[in-house]
Protein backbone atom coordinates (compact mmCIF):
# COMPACT_ATOMS: atom_id res chain seq x y z
CA UNK A 1 0.00 0.00 0.00
CA UNK A 2 1.38 3.09 -1.07
CA UNK A 3 1.94 5.72 2.03
CA UNK A 4 0.40 9.26 1.20
CA UNK A 5 3.60 11.72 2.24
CA UNK A 6 1.47 14.95 1.08
CA UNK A 7 0.18 15.98 4.16
CA UNK A 8 3.69 15.01 6.31
CA UNK A 9 5.82 18.12 7.53
CA UNK A 10 9.55 17.53 6.67
CA UNK A 11 11.70 17.34 9.88
CA UNK A 12 12.02 20.87 11.35
CA UNK A 13 9.67 22.74 9.12
CA UNK A 14 7.73 23.46 12.15
CA UNK A 15 10.02 25.40 13.89
CA UNK A 16 11.70 26.60 10.17
CA UNK A 17 7.81 28.03 10.04
CA UNK A 18 8.01 29.56 13.72
CA UNK A 19 11.43 31.09 13.36
CA UNK A 20 10.09 32.78 9.82
CA UNK A 21 6.57 34.19 12.12
CA UNK A 22 9.16 35.66 14.83
CA UNK A 23 11.48 37.37 12.09
CA UNK A 24 8.14 38.43 10.73
CA UNK A 25 7.60 40.65 13.67
CA UNK A 26 8.81 44.90 13.81
CA UNK A 27 11.05 45.93 16.66
CA UNK A 28 7.85 47.45 17.86
CA UNK A 29 5.77 44.43 17.84
CA UNK A 30 7.77 42.79 19.88
CA UNK A 31 8.51 45.36 22.81
CA UNK A 32 4.76 45.26 22.88
CA UNK A 33 4.25 41.93 23.06
CA UNK A 34 6.94 40.86 25.60
CA UNK A 35 5.92 44.06 27.13
CA UNK A 36 2.33 41.93 27.48
CA UNK A 37 3.54 39.21 29.61
CA UNK A 38 5.09 41.25 32.67
CA UNK A 39 2.17 41.52 34.68
CA UNK A 40 3.92 43.79 37.22
CA UNK A 41 4.53 46.40 34.64
CA UNK A 42 1.23 45.91 33.05
CA UNK A 43 0.10 47.01 36.89
CA UNK A 44 2.27 50.14 36.75
CA UNK A 45 0.68 51.02 33.47
CA UNK A 46 -2.57 51.22 34.31
CA UNK A 47 -2.22 52.79 37.66
CA UNK A 48 -0.38 55.59 35.71
CA UNK A 49 -3.50 55.57 33.63
CA UNK A 50 -5.18 56.37 37.01
CA UNK A 51 -3.49 59.36 38.35
CA UNK A 52 -2.86 60.81 34.31
CA UNK A 53 -7.00 60.50 34.79
CA UNK A 54 -6.92 61.87 38.27
CA UNK A 55 -4.92 64.80 36.76
CA UNK A 56 -7.55 65.33 33.98
CA UNK A 57 -10.21 65.45 36.74
CA UNK A 58 -8.52 68.39 38.62
CA UNK A 59 -9.21 70.82 35.11
CA UNK A 60 -13.11 69.78 35.02
CA UNK A 61 -14.29 68.72 38.73
CA UNK A 62 -12.27 71.07 40.98
CA UNK A 63 -12.56 74.73 41.35
CA UNK A 64 -9.56 76.75 42.78
CA UNK A 65 -10.97 79.47 44.69
CA UNK A 66 -13.62 77.60 46.45
CA UNK A 67 -12.27 74.05 46.85
CA UNK A 68 -8.58 74.61 46.64
CA UNK A 69 -7.83 77.64 48.89
CA UNK A 70 -10.79 78.66 50.34
CA UNK A 71 -10.36 78.95 53.87
CA UNK A 72 -13.03 77.63 56.49
CA UNK A 73 -11.54 77.65 60.09
CA UNK A 74 -14.65 75.93 61.60
CA UNK A 75 -13.45 72.98 59.71
CA UNK A 76 -9.80 73.48 60.76
CA UNK A 77 -8.18 69.81 61.60
CA UNK A 78 -11.29 67.75 60.41
CA UNK A 79 -10.25 63.41 60.42
CA UNK A 80 -11.40 61.90 57.33
CA UNK A 81 -15.17 61.10 57.22
CA UNK A 82 -17.96 60.99 54.67
CA UNK A 83 -17.89 64.70 53.93
CA UNK A 84 -13.94 65.51 53.76
CA UNK A 85 -12.59 61.69 52.92
CA UNK A 86 -8.75 62.69 53.67
CA UNK A 87 -9.65 65.29 56.51
CA UNK A 88 -9.05 68.77 56.59
CA UNK A 89 -5.85 70.90 56.98
CA UNK A 90 -5.00 73.81 59.79
CA UNK A 91 -6.79 76.26 57.42
CA UNK A 92 -9.91 74.25 57.20
CA UNK A 93 -9.56 73.19 53.32
CA UNK A 94 -10.59 69.90 52.09
CA UNK A 95 -7.36 67.73 51.93
CA UNK A 96 -8.91 65.48 49.21
CA UNK A 97 -9.23 68.10 46.39
CA UNK A 98 -6.03 69.75 47.52
CA UNK A 99 -3.92 66.62 46.74
CA UNK A 100 -6.65 66.06 43.59
CA UNK A 101 -5.10 69.22 42.25
CA UNK A 102 -1.81 68.98 43.62
CA UNK A 103 -1.39 66.01 40.60
CA UNK A 104 -1.10 68.46 38.19
CA UNK A 105 1.93 70.18 39.28
CA UNK A 106 3.65 66.81 39.82
CA UNK A 107 3.13 65.24 36.88
CA UNK A 108 3.54 68.57 35.25
CA UNK A 109 6.68 69.27 36.38
CA UNK A 110 7.63 65.42 35.86
CA UNK A 111 7.03 64.79 32.57
CA UNK A 112 8.38 69.41 31.76
CA UNK A 113 11.77 68.16 33.17
CA UNK A 114 11.79 65.30 30.88
CA UNK A 115 11.11 66.89 27.69
CA UNK A 116 13.33 69.77 29.07
CA UNK A 117 16.58 67.73 29.88
CA UNK A 118 15.85 65.20 26.33
CA UNK A 119 15.96 67.91 24.53
CA UNK A 120 19.06 69.64 25.58
CA UNK A 121 20.96 66.29 26.80
CA UNK A 122 19.89 64.58 23.74
CA UNK A 123 21.51 67.46 21.43
CA UNK A 124 25.01 67.30 23.48
CA UNK A 125 24.55 63.52 23.96
CA UNK A 126 24.32 63.52 19.89
CA UNK A 127 26.65 65.94 18.81
CA UNK A 128 29.17 64.52 21.17
CA UNK A 129 28.55 61.22 20.25
CA UNK A 130 28.65 61.86 16.39
CA UNK A 131 31.48 63.62 16.22
CA UNK A 132 34.03 62.61 18.59
CA UNK A 133 37.25 64.16 18.90
CA UNK A 134 37.90 67.24 20.48
CA UNK A 135 33.85 68.37 20.43
CA UNK A 136 33.11 64.95 22.37
CA UNK A 137 36.26 66.01 24.81
CA UNK A 138 35.37 69.26 25.62
CA UNK A 139 30.86 68.24 25.75
CA UNK A 140 31.90 65.62 28.15
CA UNK A 141 34.21 67.26 30.68
CA UNK A 142 31.46 69.88 30.61
CA UNK A 143 28.78 66.97 31.51
CA UNK A 144 31.57 65.35 33.77
CA UNK A 145 31.39 68.13 36.01
CA UNK A 146 27.54 68.87 36.26
CA UNK A 147 27.87 64.70 37.26
CA UNK A 148 29.83 65.29 40.12
CA UNK A 149 27.37 67.74 41.73
CA UNK A 150 24.62 65.87 43.20
CA UNK A 151 21.90 66.56 41.48
CA UNK A 152 19.55 68.27 44.43
CA UNK A 153 22.25 70.12 45.70
CA UNK A 154 22.66 71.86 41.65
CA UNK A 155 18.62 72.00 41.55
CA UNK A 156 18.86 74.07 45.23
CA UNK A 157 21.50 75.90 43.64
CA UNK A 158 19.73 76.73 41.06
CA UNK A 159 16.43 77.37 42.12
CA UNK A 160 18.31 79.47 45.28
CA UNK A 161 19.72 81.79 42.00
CA UNK A 162 16.31 82.37 39.95
CA UNK A 163 14.29 82.19 42.58
CA UNK A 164 11.48 79.75 43.56
CA UNK A 165 8.48 79.26 41.39
CA UNK A 166 7.29 76.41 38.76
CA UNK A 167 9.25 77.62 35.39
CA UNK A 168 12.53 78.14 38.18
CA UNK A 169 11.60 74.54 39.45
CA UNK A 170 11.56 72.72 36.03
CA UNK A 171 14.54 74.41 34.69
CA UNK A 172 16.65 73.94 38.03
CA UNK A 173 15.59 70.29 37.54
CA UNK A 174 16.25 69.85 33.92
CA UNK A 175 19.50 71.03 34.38
CA UNK A 176 20.20 68.55 36.87
CA UNK A 177 19.32 65.96 34.86
CA UNK A 178 20.63 67.54 31.33
CA UNK A 179 24.08 64.86 32.12
CA UNK A 180 22.22 61.79 32.52
CA UNK A 181 20.74 62.28 29.17
CA UNK A 182 23.79 63.42 27.88
CA UNK A 183 25.72 60.38 28.35
CA UNK A 184 23.28 57.60 27.27
CA UNK A 185 22.03 59.31 24.36
CA UNK A 186 25.77 59.45 23.53
CA UNK A 187 26.81 55.93 24.53
CA UNK A 188 23.52 55.09 21.71
CA UNK A 189 25.21 56.91 19.03
CA UNK A 190 29.00 55.69 19.62
CA UNK A 191 27.38 52.50 18.84
CA UNK A 192 24.85 53.65 15.85
CA UNK A 193 27.08 56.12 13.96
CA UNK A 194 29.08 53.29 12.65
CA UNK A 195 26.82 51.55 10.37
CA UNK A 196 26.40 51.07 6.64
CA UNK A 197 23.38 52.85 6.46
CA UNK A 198 25.12 56.03 7.99
CA UNK A 199 28.07 55.41 5.56
CA UNK A 200 25.43 55.89 2.92
CA UNK A 201 23.82 58.34 4.12
CA UNK A 202 26.87 60.37 3.86
CA UNK A 203 28.23 58.81 0.41
CA UNK A 204 25.16 60.34 -0.86
CA UNK A 205 25.60 63.53 0.70
CA UNK A 206 23.45 63.93 3.63
CA UNK A 207 24.48 66.66 5.80
CA UNK A 208 25.12 65.77 9.03
CA UNK A 209 22.05 67.84 10.94
CA UNK A 210 19.93 65.73 8.70
CA UNK A 211 21.57 62.35 9.43
CA UNK A 212 21.47 62.98 12.88
CA UNK A 213 17.76 63.36 13.12
CA UNK A 214 16.83 61.25 10.63
CA UNK A 215 19.04 57.77 11.17
CA UNK A 216 20.65 58.23 14.39
CA UNK A 217 18.32 59.79 17.07
CA UNK A 218 15.75 57.81 16.00
CA UNK A 219 17.50 54.50 16.16
CA UNK A 220 18.71 55.54 19.60
CA UNK A 221 14.99 55.91 20.68
CA UNK A 222 14.72 52.79 23.08
CA UNK A 223 17.39 54.14 25.48
CA UNK A 224 15.63 57.63 25.42
CA UNK A 225 12.60 56.12 26.22
CA UNK A 226 13.54 53.83 29.07
CA UNK A 227 15.50 56.91 30.65
CA UNK A 228 12.16 59.09 30.16
CA UNK A 229 9.64 56.56 31.90
CA UNK A 230 12.30 56.53 34.75
CA UNK A 231 13.36 60.15 35.16
CA UNK A 232 9.85 61.07 35.16
CA UNK A 233 9.50 59.81 38.73
CA UNK A 234 12.92 60.58 39.73
CA UNK A 235 12.01 64.41 39.10
CA UNK A 236 8.99 64.57 41.15
CA UNK A 237 10.69 62.86 43.91
CA UNK A 238 13.01 65.72 43.68
CA UNK A 239 10.61 68.34 43.24
CA UNK A 240 8.54 67.07 46.11
CA UNK A 241 11.93 67.25 48.52
CA UNK A 242 12.26 71.08 46.96
CA UNK A 243 8.94 72.54 47.68
CA UNK A 244 9.23 71.15 51.38
CA UNK A 245 12.05 72.89 51.70
CA UNK A 246 10.68 75.89 50.65
CA UNK A 247 12.08 76.32 47.35
CA UNK A 248 9.46 74.62 44.97
CA UNK A 249 5.82 75.92 44.47
CA UNK A 250 4.75 78.37 46.62
CA UNK A 251 1.62 78.21 49.10
CA UNK A 252 -1.12 78.31 48.72
CA UNK A 253 -1.03 76.55 45.55
CA UNK A 254 -1.21 72.56 46.73
CA UNK A 255 1.97 70.51 45.23
CA UNK A 256 2.47 67.48 47.44
CA UNK A 257 6.08 68.58 48.55
CA UNK A 258 4.88 71.75 50.01
CA UNK A 259 1.77 70.02 51.39
CA UNK A 260 4.12 68.04 53.52
CA UNK A 261 5.76 70.82 54.49
CA UNK A 262 2.56 72.77 55.94
CA UNK A 263 1.52 69.24 57.41
CA UNK A 264 4.75 68.59 59.49
CA UNK A 265 4.00 70.29 62.24
CA UNK A 266 0.81 68.33 63.07
CA UNK A 267 2.02 65.25 62.10
CA UNK A 268 1.68 63.86 65.67
CA UNK A 269 -1.96 64.63 66.43
CA UNK A 270 -3.55 65.29 62.46
CA UNK A 271 -1.58 62.59 60.96
CA UNK A 272 -3.81 62.47 57.53
CA UNK A 273 -2.62 66.21 56.65
CA UNK A 274 0.93 64.35 55.33
CA UNK A 275 -0.24 60.95 54.85
CA UNK A 276 -2.21 61.22 51.95
CA UNK A 277 0.05 63.70 50.00
CA UNK A 278 2.72 61.39 50.86
CA UNK A 279 0.79 58.51 49.24
CA UNK A 280 0.18 60.42 46.31
CA UNK A 281 3.72 60.29 45.84
CA UNK A 282 4.62 56.83 46.79
CA UNK A 283 2.11 55.45 44.20
CA UNK A 284 3.11 57.93 41.18
CA UNK A 285 6.76 57.25 41.70
CA UNK A 286 5.82 53.57 41.46
CA UNK A 287 4.05 53.62 38.87
CA UNK A 288 6.07 55.09 36.53
CA UNK A 289 8.99 52.99 38.23
CA UNK A 290 7.36 50.02 37.07
CA UNK A 291 6.28 50.98 33.79
CA UNK A 292 9.71 52.29 32.95
CA UNK A 293 11.22 48.70 33.99
CA UNK A 294 8.71 46.84 32.07
CA UNK A 295 9.56 48.93 29.09
CA UNK A 296 13.46 48.45 29.44
CA UNK A 297 13.23 44.66 30.10
CA UNK A 298 10.85 44.44 27.14
CA UNK A 299 13.20 46.66 24.85
CA UNK A 300 16.56 44.75 25.73
CA UNK A 301 17.36 42.22 23.07
CA UNK A 302 18.67 40.23 24.89
CA UNK A 303 15.09 38.94 27.21
CA UNK A 304 13.80 38.11 23.79
CA UNK A 305 12.27 34.85 23.38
Amino acid sequence: MALNLVNVPAEGEGAAAKKAERKSISFWEGVFIRFKKRKIAIFGFYLMMFIVGVCVYSYIGIDYETQVVQQNVRNKLKPPSFEHPFGTDGFGRDILARVIYGSRYSLLIGFSVMIFALLTGGTIGAVSGYFGGRTDNILMRLMDVLIAIPSTLMAIAVVSALGPGLRNLIIAIGVSNTPYYARIIRSSVLTIKDNEYIEAAIAVGSDHGRIILKHVFPNALPAIIVQATLGVGVTILTSAGLSYLGLGIMPPAPEWGNMLNEGRMYIRYSPWLVLFPGIAIVLTVLALNLFGDGIRDAIDPKLKD
